[in-house]
């Protein structure tokens, strides 16, 4: 039983330990511009290791800009698309994540339905939605691997609100645009205008910054699929949205 407790005593301590170490990052960003992220490296060492292989060609975009460099349509955009309310919660959407949870819920109905119905067809495994904030996506993308599990999803809170203490919403909204995908070796606001549009980011219009806000949920399908019927219609509706959109 000793040896039991002493065992779980060093488990709590190296827990806590991690913890620590998550924060004293976080706060370092205060002032400091994070070079990458955890996602960000685990791209690397998939495409190079497909590179190697001969799968296919090294591509790699990332620059890191200032938020000032950085269009407004763009930033508006991206909170209109990702997360209406990043303004006002604290980290987590309880409300989007129960929306969420509903809409999952009744399209895996549809769906079990629909494989009764048509028992020869091949079943389709339906889209899951997610309710997650930009606090949120940034903090698994920046400290944590892409694996789903209960524990992990538990870290990404702790994470999220650590975030939002340490950090104000513009920080979080500036190293969220510099580290998110827009595609397969793209990263970050400045490489994407670059690579989709051929200019700086500070320069995107409303249209094209409604534009790749649209593709954030599935950066590598709309990659290769710009001329989508259904991203040009929802790029006019975030474009409608925008105008209600306060910065922070």
């Amino acid at each position: 039983m000793k040896s039991l407790g002493r065992w779980l005593l060093w488990l709590i301590l190296a827990g806590i330990a991690l913890q620590l170490f998550f924060i004293v990052r976080i706060a370092v960003m205060v002032a400091i511009d994070p070079v990458s992220t955890t996602f960000m490296r685990s791209e690397a060492w998939r495409i190079a290791g497909a590179s190697l292989a001969g799968d296919k060609n090294w591509r790699w975009s990332h620059q890191w800009v200032d938020g000032a460099q950085i269009s407004p349509h763009l930033k508006r955009a991206v909170i209109a698309s990702e997360d209406a309310g990043f303004n006002d919660h604290g980290g987590v959407d309880w409300g989007a994540i129960e929306g969420a949870w509903q809409k999952n819920e009744r399209r895996q109905q549809l769906a079990e339905k629909r494989a009764a119905s048509q028992p020869n067809r091949p079943a389709r495994e339906p889209k899951i939605v997610g309710g997650s904030t930009i606090t949120q996506q940034l903090a698994k993308n920046l400290l944590l691997s892409g694996e789903r599990q209960f524990l992990r999803k538990g870290q990404e809170l702790v994470l999220t609100v650590a975030l939002e203490l340490l950090l104000d919403k513009r920080r979080i909204l500036e190293i969220y645009l510099n580290s998110v995908e827009w595609g397969e070796g793209i990263f970050g606001a400045e490489a994407a205008a670059q690579r989709y549009f051929n200019k700086p980011a500070s320069k995107l219009s409303a249209y094209e910054a409604a534009r790749l806000a649209v593709m954030l949920p599935s950066p590598k399908f709309f990659e290769t699929r710009q001329g989508s019927a259904y991203l040009a219609r929802r790029t006019g509706t975030i474009v409608a949205r925008m105008g209600g959109v306060q910065l922070p």
